[in-house]
């Protein structure tokens, strides 16, 4: 059977070609050749939403739909030179590499780790609507940190975010330059060592926020967050605290808030009121905004945990 000429098609009807493809057709096709990677890159703007999921420990990125029906992986190698390769070369991100492919999955063979994520990276913005994702264990690979960075000058949304403060001065530094930009993530989680002396400052925010160990996020801090939704582990707010943040809500401060957990060790039942009432009466308690906007359902878990959904009032 002779080759089928694809891009002798009309190009209204190679963009439906292009757009009927699953995610394992349309980044094995986009190797092919330069002409139909740059038709596959011109149709990006109506091309599937994925994320991209990065495992900097297992050397892997995995690409998938948003409902996870739809994956494929690209593992990340070294091209050792002595090794005795029967795969094809391509050109991926102006870069000619070494490619083993299999149903459902790409190996690449790279000069280097950090080269092999980013040119993977670039290859796939350029084909679909991308967010990336990361995990705590990506904090186990020394080309965690120059990624990320390299991926915040790019302008790269993020679905999910984790970040892991453990007396590093290069996270330290990696904060300072993206704390301008988090409006690029959606979810944002925040880990460190309890007694780590270093205080995060935003200049902006995510969409989403949860902190582990979050002494440091005080009172002032949780006023002045503007995000959807807040989850706070071991924090340090007290009864006083949370009568002032629930008071504040009621006023119209908290505007974007729609949920909010505590994680709090430091609760007391000692009579201490919140909005007037002892800790165990606000279990199931309904409040609203002084306007009549918004109301809000309390639930108290043992004494240890709190949980505020904010809902539009009906």
């Amino acid at each position: 059977m002779p080759p089928f000429p694809l891009l002798r098609l009309p190009q209204l009807v190679l963009c439906k070609v292009f757009r009927s493809l699953n995610i394992e057709e349309k980044i094995k096709l986009s190797i092919c050749s330069k002409k139909i990677s740059f038709q596959i890159n011109n149709d990006r703007m109506y091309s599937q939403k994925v994320i991209v999921s990065l495992d900097m420990i297992n050397k892997q990125i995995r690409v998938h739909s948003e409902n996870d029906e739809d994956t494929f992986k690209v593992f990340i190698d070294l091209d050792i030179r002595k090794r005795n390769y029967s795969k094809q070369q391509f050109s991926i991100a102006c870069r000619t590499v070494k490619v083993m492919s299999t149903r459902k999955k790409f190996k690449m063979y790279w000069k280097n780790y950090q080269e092999g994520f980013l040119s993977s990276i670039r290859h796939l913005l350029k084909m679909f609507q991308c967010k990336v994702s990361t995990s705590f264990i990506c904090h186990g690979s020394d080309i965690f940190q120059p990624t990320i960075s390299t991926l915040f000058d790019l302008q790269v949304e993020f679905e999910t975010l984790c970040i892991h403060f453990k007396r590093s001065k290069d996270e330290n530094l990696l904060w300072n330059q993206i704390s301008n930009n988090l409006g690029l993530v959606e979810n944002l989680t925040i880990s460190s060592v309890p007694d780590i002396d270093f205080t995060p400052v935003f200049t902006s925010w995510p969409q989403q926020i949860s902190i582990m160990n979050s002494a440091w996020f005080t009172r002032e801090s949780l006023l002045t967050c503007p995000c959807t939704t807040i989850t706070l582990w071991n924090s340090n707010l007290e009864n006083k605290d949370l009568d002032e943040i629930f008071r504040k809500w009621r006023a119209g401060e908290l505007p974007n808030l729609k949920y909010l957990k505590i994680h709090n060790l430091s609760f007391t039942d000692n009579g201490e009121h919140i909005l007037g009432m002892n800790l165990r009466d606000l279990n199931g308690m309904v409040i609203q905004t002084d306007d009549g906007s918004k109301k809000a359902t309390i639930e108290l878990r043992f004494l240890w945990m709190i949980e505020m959904n904010v809902t539009p009032f009906e």
